[in-house]
């Protein structure tokens, strides 16, 4: 029986695994690692599983762990030519040197008059990749906005938009609505959507930009319909941290993106700047050299640690 693929935007089909017998010893490290049951060990020697739950989805875990190169896996994005040698451990960074870049790590929304180099745009673009995903391959899309005068027009674009939506934030819409979405949406529009369009529409007719801040790069990592939500969002958080890591100032802006998900003018709106599909998360990342050195960090805390 053929089983069906996990659809993505990028592949609709399952991947193929190929097994060199002459290589294989059967050791079934293969086998312990693929977590889609593709793989069984009959008479010594790894085949193809008729349990398999999703067939193979294309992770590469199996080809990854053979000590024998025995095993490849070709299709949904994947291939044996993706292979490469894994770092020494002792190239990685430590845990008291990740914990510095974790506490150094501030939001930073001024910006010097330097554009950033494309090769370390491409440097955190080549990181953020690196992201794991809810299933392969990565539904994880990017737009990039390489220059303080593409961010700013991107922004300009935005509060024209925005300015066709404001009745989202009226007050009859929001009486009306309120029955419907409940209290905590309700609070949500009134004390955050609302003075939030405001004040991005209100600046931009002043000339500031206080939507991307005039950003020498912008970076919106978003999904697709198919992608499970948290995969744009943690590739956005592994190009925030590489960014750090080689001297840029980056900050998180998380309200751009649902503005932009549903109706007629937000698809037109996604068009006109290549946004390929809507999604339920997104992020933007905006980055460049900063202009303010800050001379302290400071402690954060969850909003509650359950041991049990």
């Amino acid at each position: 029986m053929k089983i069906m693929a996990i659809p993505t935007s990028r592949t609709q089909e399952n991947a193929t695994i190929h097994i060199d017998e002459m290589l294989c010893n059967g050791c079934g490290l293969c086998v312990t690692v693929c977590k889609s049951f593709s793989l069984t060990v009959l008479d010594k020697k790894v085949c193809l599983s008729d349990q398999s739950i999703f067939g193979c989805i294309g992770c590469g875990h199996c080809m990854m762990v053979c000590p024998h190169g025995a095993i490849t896996v070709e299709g949904r994005c994947t291939s044996a030519g993706d292979l490469m040698e894994i770092p020494p451990m002792e190239d990685a960074a430590t845990q008291d040197a990740l914990l510095a870049l974790l506490q150094r790590r501030r939001a930073v929304r001024e910006f010097k008059e330097k554009p950033v180099e494309q090769a370390l745009i491409d440097q955190v673009l080549a990181a953020a990749s690196t992201a794991p995903m809810g299933l392969p391959p990565s539904d994880v899309h990017v737009l990039v906005l390489d220059s303080k005068d593409k961010v700013r027009a991107f922004s300009e674009d935005f509060c024209a938009y925005l300015e066709q939506i404001k009745w989202y934030t009226s007050k009859w819409f929001l009486m009306l609505m309120r029955p419907f979405w409940g209290k905590k949406t309700d609070q949500l529009f009134r004390g955050f959507l609302k003075p939030c369009l405001e004040c991005y529409t209100g600046f931009m007719k002043k000339g500031e930009n206080v939507v991307t801040y005039d950003a020498p790069v912008a970076l919106y990592f978003y999904g697709s319909e198919y992608s499970d939500p948290a995969d744009s969002i943690i590739a956005a958080t592994y190009a925030m941290l590489t960014a750090e890591s080689i001297g840029l100032g980056t900050c998180m802006l998380g309200a751009i993106h649902p503005m932009i998900q549903n109706g007629k003018l937000a698809k037109k709106f996604r068009e006109v700047h290549e946004i390929q599909n809507k999604s339920r998360e997104g992020l933007f990342i905006i980055m460049g050299y900063p202009a303010i050195k800050f001379k302290k960090a400071i402690t954060r805390t969850f909003a509650s640690v359950n041991r049990i």
